[in-house]
């Protein structure tokens, strides 16, 4: 294991042990989910707005009802961390992903299991299903992304991007898939291993014959997560370095069409682990794994329009309501928080 996993895996592992609710944010107090007995790492909305999904260490899927704030049912299965969760399209399936590293689909309204896809040999980070429900995309640290048939549960093709792959996401077309990626090239030199290089990419892949499209140049470091707009026209994407510390996380916004680059953001003061653009693509939101502050910048101009307050460590996990008014976060704290953000 090098020593960029260690660190990352490490920086997971610092979780706050308080679970109280947390200070109110710009006069508005989260609703708070709890029930986790670990850190959650993925949180995502149903299509229809009305329930969330986490994902933890405690190695359970958990379903949540969105306004009451109260646990619908608990999905048990992995047998080790669950870093990512992603409704269907129509809301009736749920892909999970973990560090035992399988992906499973779950039957949403009877808990059950339908599927679990093996092939990945290390854990899986990041899912995003084609947007007409028909295939599953999934992350792994084994240095691959793959595609797969999500009603067989058969693998149809293998990406390799280089590195770990973080994040994944799938054009709102369903024709282009794009892939955050990172890792370390080292030298060993008698008996001392030297880190001679940290690299990030971003990549956009045709989600059919699995060739690579464009290669978006700007990340420095390891990127951690990326994220389409709705309309398909830009994506977005956030990562860091986690061995030298003190270094900004890295923000940028792409024209998914060009590649070209239109904002760039330095924030926090470690990596960003975590973003989310709103429905409307005019706000973007963003968490650092190893601090509890979310901010919220306008994805034009790049100005920070608010700093969310309220988890006890870091935050993992970012996902906006379909219509776009409230924003789930996913903490080392153990909890869901959910945020009003209506304009």
């Amino acid at each position: 294991m090098n020593r960029f996993v260690k660190l990352l895996l490490w920086g997971m592992l610092l979780a706050a042990e308080s679970v109280l609710a947390s200070a109110p944010a710009n006069g508005q107090e989260p609703l708070s989910l709890k029930g986790h007995t670990g850190q959650v790492l993925g949180v995502c909305w149903s299509p229809d707005g009305k329930q969330l999904a986490s994902a933890a260490t405690d190695k359970t899927v958990r379903i949540w009802d969105a306004d009451r704030g109260q646990e619908v049912r608990s999905l048990q299965g992995h047998k080790a961390y669950v870093y990512c969760v992603a409704f269907s399209p129509d809301g009736k399936r749920l892909a999970s992903g973990s560090s035992d590293r399988m992906v499973k689909i779950w039957d949403v309204d009877k808990g059950q299991e339908m599927l679990t896809l093996k092939g990945h040999t290390n854990l899986i980070h990041s899912l995003a299903w084609s947007p007409d429900g028909k295939r599953l995309l999934t992350a792994g640290w084994d240095k691959s992304a793959r595609i797969w048939d999500a009603d067989k549960g058969q693998e149809i093709l293998s990406i390799k991007p280089g590195g770990n792959v973080n994040g994944v996401a799938w054009s709102p077309d369903g024709k282009r898939v794009a892939t955050a990626s990172g890792g370390e090239d080292v030298q060993q030199t008698g008996g001392r291993v030297q880190v001679t290089r940290v690299w990030g990419d971003v990549k956009i892949w045709d989600a059919d014959s699995g060739q690579e499209v464009l290669a978006l140049k700007g990340h420095a470091r390891p990127v951690f997560g990326v994220a389409w707009s709705r309309d398909g026209k830009r994506l977005a994407s956030g990562g860091g370095d986690m061995i030298v510390q003190g270094l900004p996380g890295e923000l940028r916004v792409w024209d998914a069409a060009s590649g070209q680059n239109t904002l760039s953001l330095n924030a926090f003061t470690h990596p960003i682990f975590c973003l989310a653009l709103n429905p409307d693509g005019k706000r973007l939101a963003g968490g650092s794994g190893a601090e509890p502050t979310i901010k919220i910048w306008d994805a034009d101009r790049g100005q920070e329009l608010s700093s969310l307050s309220g988890h006890k460590g870091g935050v993992k996990s970012l996902s906006w309501s379909p219509d776009g008014k409230r924003l789930a976060s996913a903490g080392n704290d153990r909890t869901v928080k959910i945020w009003d953000m209506k304009e």
